[in-house]
């Protein structure tokens, strides 16, 4: 998520009193810590084939913490996902939370080794976040390494599936390096991505912001994004302070489709700035292309 400015904060005042008159203990205990939807999304973007039907489950910006999102709930997380039968597996960045309420932090060995609970057959995959790269990179890449989950950071690779063929390209995080509130440096290489895939069949993209879209190619069948958190407080109508101004009528949340470019933007899982969310359930993503079945 963004910084949060002294402007926002006032903002968030006000909307932190909307919530509270509409029911402080569900914004706060009910919709974060006890909710968990899965919302499916069924597409057929320019240049996937009818006939390669693929679901990927979509887990994003868990922010893994006591009291918020301790390991019981990674765990309900893992058995949910593993519930639906997903042909992949991806998860969007921004694993753990590091705000000024958590009470403490979850080693990262331990929600990894639950993650490697996870079971798909074409497995699965992930990218690091904002938060990731601000506070604890090094010690994620290494838990993320021991569970043996693939981590891509600027980098394509050619998955075979019901004998057909995609890419799945992972970006490197566009605000892995915090300077101050103005000057911010990522890690993201989309041309150098783009380069290594060599065929023609259709490719998947995972980015954990969603700014990236202005620039994918029509060559990108489905971008899979994160890092909004759908607003966290989201009251239609009303100001958001976790929003930057140019996402809120295109990037905060949802299927987003531009000159025939497709995105996907999870609303994610956990919370940062403030331990609250309200208008945006806790979600898992399903995304079934082509002819994929529903779940029974």
């Amino acid at each position: 998520m963004p910084l949060i400015t002294r402007r926002a904060l006032l903002a968030s005042a006000g909307a932190g009193f909307l919530v509270a008159a509409s029911g402080g203990a569900y914004a706060g205990l009910v919709e974060p810590g006890l909710m968990l939807n899965v919302t499916e999304y069924r597409l057929k973007p320019p240049g996937w084939p009818e006939d390669l039907p693929l679901s990927i489950a979509v887990i994003a910006d868990v922010h893994v913490c006591e009291p918020f999102v301790p390991m019981s709930r990674v765990k309900r997380i893992v058995e949910t996902v593993n519930a639906l039968k997903p042909d992949l597996i991806v998860h969007l960045g921004d694993h753990e939370a590091t705000y000024r309420f958590v009470a403490a932090r979850v080693p990262p060995n331990e929600w990894a080794a639950a993650y490697a609970d996870l079971s798909a057959p074409l497995g699965l995959y992930t990218i690091l976040g904002n938060h990731d790269w601000w506070h604890n990179a090094d010690t994620i890449r290494g838990a993320l390494d021991g569970a043996r989950i693939r981590i891509m950071e600027n980098e394509a690779e050619l998955i075979e599936h019901r004998g057909r063929r995609f890419w799945l390209g992972g970006l490197g995080d566009q605000l892995a390096h915090l300077f101050d509130r103005r000057r911010r440096m990522g890690e993201d290489d989309l041309p150098a991505t783009l380069s290594q895939i060599r065929t023609k069949d259709p490719v998947v993209m995972l980015a954990h912001e969603p700014d990236i879209f202005d620039e994918m190619p029509a060559r990108v069948s489905l971008t899979l994004a994160g890092h909004t958190h759908g607003g966290q407080i989201y009251v239609p109508g009303m100001p958001n302070p976790f929003i930057p101004r140019d996402y809120r009528g295109r990037f905060r949340y949802g299927h987003v489709v531009e000159e025939g470019r497709h995105m996907i933007i999870s609303g994610g899982i956990g919370m940062s700035g403030l331990p609250v969310r309200f208008g945006v359930p806790p979600e898992i993503v399903v995304v079934r292309l082509g002819n994929a079945p529903a779940v029974a």
